[in-house]
């Protein structure tokens, strides 16, 4: 998932290149590179191998989250990479937004189906 979404998200930033301001790209490089790390993740795991829980039966609170999570993790690495210093190409700035967002992500899957322990 982090692969893929980090790829994907160096490739968003390629074609948006220098059109948008570095935050409007970092966002919609996160976004997209998050729901496509999501689908291929489900596609290979789940479908093809039969491994992992099916994430499209996730409630509406965990979608909202995920897109929370894209944007945050977008914001964040756009913050990191301007605390870093200099002029970074669209490349680095997607791929660093794909990579911060799948992270945040795969925290939120984590999260949700870690089973808590039973009350005494």
């Amino acid at each position: 998932m982090l692969l893929v979404a980090t790829a994907v998200g160096a490739i968003v930033g390629r074609i948006i290149g220098d059109s948008l301001d570095t935050a409007l790209l970092a966002v919609i490089a996160g976004f997209i590179a998050t729901i496509t790390a999501i689908i291929v993740r489900n596609n290979l795991l789940n479908r093809l191998t039969g491994v992992g829980p099916d994430d499209f039966k996730i409630p509406m609170v965990v979608t909202v989250f995920s897109v929370i999570a894209a944007i945050a993790g977008s914001l964040a690495s756009k913050e990191i990479l301007d605390q870093v210093g200099g002029k970074f190409s669209p490349e680095w700035i997607g791929t660093v937004a794909g990579l911060a967002s799948a992270i945040l992500m795969s925290l939120l899957m984590v999260t949700y189906y870690m089973n808590p322990a039973p009350r005494r």
